[in-house]
C-alpha cells in the first residue's frame, strides 16, 4: 500500500521538499496532490536519509506546505510508445498535444534509458543525404552518427533544423527503400518557433514520419530536462526493437543547459564554469551517446543536436563540452549570414570524424573524398588570398591569387548557398564541387588523385 505523506517542509521554484519519506529512490515519480484534487507530476532529484527534493514539472504557484499532498509512486518516468509516435505532437512528458487522443501503447519505456554497452555497438557506416551541399558534401552525416550544429542567436538554424527534417533520406542508391524516420525535440522554444515547426512540415507532407516533441519557453523548466530523455527513448524504441533508421534533432540544447543551471542554483549547488552545475558534461554525454547502432538491429539512432552559442563563443562550456563528445560539429557562420548566403556554414572549422567511413565508391561516389580534400584545401587558400588583399589591394594580386578569389566567391555563393527548399542529390552536390574547381588552375589541385582526376576534370 502507498504511503501519503501530509505537507510539505520547504517549496523553492521548482523544487519542493519532503521529510521522513522511506524507500524513496533517485528518479522515482512523485504524486502531488494540491488541496485534495488537482494532481501534479514531479521527479525525486535528490535524497538524504528521510529528506527527499522533488522536482515538480508544472507550476509550483498553488502549492502551499500545508496544502500538498505527496505519494511515492514506486517508478521512474515512463512513457508509452508505439509505431503510432510517428505523426504525432506531444509535449515535453510525452503527452499528446495533437487533440488526436492517447497513443495505443505496446511497450513502456523508462525515459532515463539504459547505457549502451560499448562491446554491443558496430561501428557506424554509410550516410544520410540531407540534400545540402555543405554538409552532404564535405561534413557528411553518417548513420549512428553525433553530429551537433553550433550556431548563434539570429542565425537560420530553425530554417536549417526543418529543411533536414523535410530532406532528410538514406541517400539515392538501394538502401533508401529502408524505414526512415525523424525524431525532433524542442526545447524552450518560443510558441511562434513551434508553430512555424508544425505548419512547414504538414505543408512539405512530411508530418507523417516525424514525431515531434515539444517544450514552449513557458513551459515548465522541469519539463525541458526529461524532454530530451522522451525523445532519445521513443528514437531508440524505432530504432532497436521496430528496426528504423531515425534522425534525431534537438534544439536547442543551449536551453537544456541553462534549464540545468537554473534548477542547480535552486538545489544551492556549487556552481561551475559559467555558473553551470559540474555535472554538465556527463548529462550531454548521457545524451548524445543514445546514439549509434547496435548489434543484431537492423536500425539505427542519428543525432543532430542544435546549440545557439552565447555571444558566438565555440569556446563556452557548451560547445566546447558537445565538440568533445560528439563526431565532429558543423558551424553556422555570421558574416556568411550578413552576406544573404543561406545555409550559412563555414566549412574550414566544420567536421564530421566519422565522414570517411561512409563515403566513396560502395556508398556515394569515389571520388568524394579527393573531392571533398581539395575543396577544403582551395576555401582555404582563399582566405589567405583575401587577407592579402586586404594589405596589398586586390590589384598587386598574382593572377592565381586572383583566380582564387573568384572561386571563393562562386564557393560561396553556389556550393555552399542554396535555397530553402532545394535537395539537391549526392551526384548534383559533387558535380557542382568539380564545375567551380575549373575556375582554378588544373595545376593547383594537388589533393586529388591523379586517375580521378583524369577520369573527372573533363
Amino acid at each position: 500500500m502507498a504511503i501519503e505523506y501530509l505537507g510539505l517542509s520547504e517549496i523553492n521554484g521548482p523544487l519542493v521538499a519532503v521529510e521522513g519519506v522511506r524507500g524513496a529512490f533517485y528518479d522515482e515519480i512523485v504524486e502531488l496532490v494540491v488541496e485534495g484534487k488537482q494532481k501534479k507530476l514531479g521527479r525525486i532529484v535528490e535524497i538524504n536519509n528521510d529528506y527527499a527534493v522533488v522536482q515538480v514539472f508544472e507550476s509550483t504557484e498553488e502549492m502551499s506546505l500545508l496544502n500538498t499532498h505527496a505519494r511515492l509512486t514506486g517508478r521512474p518516468l515512463c512513457v508509452g510508445l508505439s509505431e503510432e509516435i510517428l505523426g504525432r505532437t506531444f509535449n515535453g512528458l510525452g503527452q499528446p498535444i495533437d487533440g488526436l487522443g492517447a497513443v495505443h501503447a505496446e511497450v513502456v519505456r523508462d525515459v532515463n534509458g539504459q547505457p549502451m554497452n560499448p562491446c554491443s555497438r558496430e561501428y557506424p557506416r554509410n550516410y544520410i543525404r540531407t540534400g545540402i551541399s555543405a554538409i552532404d558534401g564535405l561534413t557528411t552525416l553518417i548513420r549512428g552518427q553525433k553530429l551537433p550544429i553550433f550556431s548563434g542567436n539570429g542565425l537560420p538554424h530553425d530554417e536549417l533544423a526543418a529543411q533536414i527534417v523535410e530532406q532528410a533520406s538514406l541517400g539515392d542508391g538501394e538502401n533508401e527503400d529502408e524505414p526512415f524516420a525523424v525524431v525532433f525535440a524542442a526545447m524552450g522554444v518560443k510558441y511562434d518557433v513551434a508553430e512555424y515547426f508544425k505548419r512547414r512540415f504538414a505543408e512539405c507532407g512530411v508530418s507523417d514520419h516525424v514525431a515531434m516533441f515539444l517544450n514552449l519557453s513557458n513551459d515548465p523548466v522541469a519539463e525541458r530536462l526529461i524532454t530530451p530523455k522522451v525523445a532519445l527513448t521513443a528514437a531508440e524504441y524505432l530504432a532497436f526493437e521496430k528496426n528504423m533508421h531515425i534522425l534525431v534533432i534537438l534544439t536547442d540544447m543551449t536551453s537544456f543547459a541553462e534549464a540545468m543551471r537554473e534548477v542547480s542554483a535552486q538545489k544551492g549547488e556549487i556552481p561551475s564554469r559559467k555558473g553551470y552545475p559540474g555535472y554538465l558534461y556527463s548529462e550531454f554525454a548521457a545524451l548524445y551517446e543514445r546514439a549509434g547502432i547496435v548489434n543484431g538491429a537492423s536500425g539505427s539512432v542519428t543525432q543532430i543536436p542544435i546549440l545557439t552559442m552565447p555571444n558566438d563563443d565555440i569556446t563556452h562550456p557548451i560547445p566546447d563540452l558537445t565538440g568533445y563528445i560528439t563526431e565532429g560539429q558543423i558551424v553556422l557562420e555570421r558574416s556568411l549570414h550578413q552576406k544573404n548566403i543561406y545555409p550559412p556554414i563555414n566549412v574550414l572549422p566544420s567536421l564530421s570524424r566519422l565522414m570517411k567511413d561512409g563515403i566513396g565508391e560502395k556508398y556515394t561516389r569515389e571520388d568524394h573524398q579527393d573531392l571533398a580534400n581539395q575543396l577544403f584545401s582551395s576555401y582555404a587558400r582563399v582566405g589567405e588570398a583575401r587577407d592579402l588583399a586586404s594589405v596589398i589591394g586586390e590589384d598587386e594580386l598574382s593572377d592565381t591569387d586572383k583566380q582564387y578569389l573568384k572561386f571563393g566567391t562562386a564557393f560561396e555563393k553556389e556550393f555552399i548557398g542554396q535555397g530553402k527548399d532545394e535537395n539537391r542529390s549526392m551526384a548534383e552536390t559533387l558535380d557542382i564541387g568539380w564545375r567551380l574547381l575549373h575556375i582554378l588552375p588544373r595545376g593547383e589541385l594537388d589533393r586529388i588523385d591523379t586517375k580521378i582526376l583524369e577520369k573527372y576534370w573533363d
